[in-house]
């Protein structure tokens, strides 16, 4: 497969309806000071790696969590050594690493920092600047109405309290819990892709180490419009992937795009049970640079979403 050269920028928006796209540490969605309700770019990484761990089994996925055989994750060294052939990393020069890592394609699109802990792993950190950055996603619907709502088990926690003949008194109610959600949300995410972020440390690799490919793009774009939709479970159920706008600059262009996150703008209501979405200062800005542009695309949902004042020439997908 071909390398890819060139650079690219776009847009993810993921949507959540009465869901928990991305919780903080005490299970409510995240906020910024002033309220605002936002996801980190991990979220939106997680996502994609995921989805090509489960749909592409032949692609090795490195920052993922794994167990052992006593269903704890492992470190860092022992990740690498149970994912790569042959792989010793107490043994293994530089060299051999970061042609390991980047054997990875999740390295190869977001990057490493590779710094092990345990016996004869000194001076093995490596790091690895990825030509696919993702900015935080922040949610640009009007509202950020979060909730929470308890849930119950159905089985009791024991008493630590005893009776008059030294047993256990049984509590009569079941364990409680608690839960929090987002009414609706609309996060947009803005990433790049800058291929000659890995240019220096493939030379330090052996020889053989993979560059980007043109294939990483497809499963990385394939990714961004599935890979939240596809992650099904009880905080998730009812995130989906909204739309993907991408944009692919011509060979040796040094345009810089800005962030398309701030440009886009969303309907107050719902027309025909479908969120309207408007692109024209996209459209505005890019007229600028239509001669440095190769490729623009945007993929979504026909039925739950519209796009309009796409930028001329874009070509539309269903996601």
């Amino acid at each position: 497969m071909a390398n890819f050269t060139k650079r690219a920028y776009g847009l993810v928006v993921i949507k959540s309806i009465n869901s928990n796209y991305n919780a903080d540490f005490s299970g409510q969605p995240r906020t910024l000071p002033d309220g605002t309700v936002y996801a980190t770019d991990k979220a939106l990484k997680y996502t994609v790696r995921h989805y090509i761990k489960n749909e592409f089994p032949d692609e090795k996925v490195f920052f993922y969590k794994r167990l052992n055989e006593n269903q704890n994750p492992y470190t860092l060294a022992e990740a690498y050594n149970n994912l790569f052939d042959n792989a010793d990393v107490s043994k293994d020069d530089k060299k051999i690493i970061i042609k390991n890592l980047l054997s990875a394609i999740d390295v190869r699109l977001f990057g490493a920092t590779f710094a092990p802990k345990g016996k004869n792993v000194k001076d093995k950190n490596i790091s690895i600047h990825g030509p696919v950055q993702i900015n935080h996603g922040v949610n640009i619907w009007k509202e950020g109405n979060i909730y929470s709502e308890q849930i119950m088990s159905p089985f009791r926690n024991p008493s630590d309290n005893k009776n008059a003949n030294n047993k256990e008194s049984e509590k009569a109610q079941s364990t409680l819990g608690r839960q929090s959600k987002l009414e609706e949300g609309h996060y947009a995410h803005h990433f790049s892709i800058n291929p000659k972020n890995i240019e220096d440390i493939l030379k330090l690799g052996e020889e053989g180490t993979q560059a980007l490919s043109e294939r990483d793009i497809e499963l990385l774009k394939e990714g961004l419009r599935k890979g939240a939709t596809y992650y099904d479970s009880a905080a998730k159920a009812g995130t989906e992937n909204e739309i993907l706008f991408y944009v692919e600059l011509r060979e040796g262009s040094k345009v810089v795009l800005p962030n398309f996150t701030e440009m886009v703008k969303i309907s107050d209501s719902k027309e025909g049970g479908k969120r309207y979405f408007d692109l024209s200062i996209v459209k505005e800005e890019l007229e600028k640079y239509r001669d440095e542009i190769s490729k623009c695309e945007i993929y979504y949902n026909k039925c739950t979403t519209v796009v309009e004042n796409l930028p001329e020439n874009c070509e539309v997908f269903d996601i």
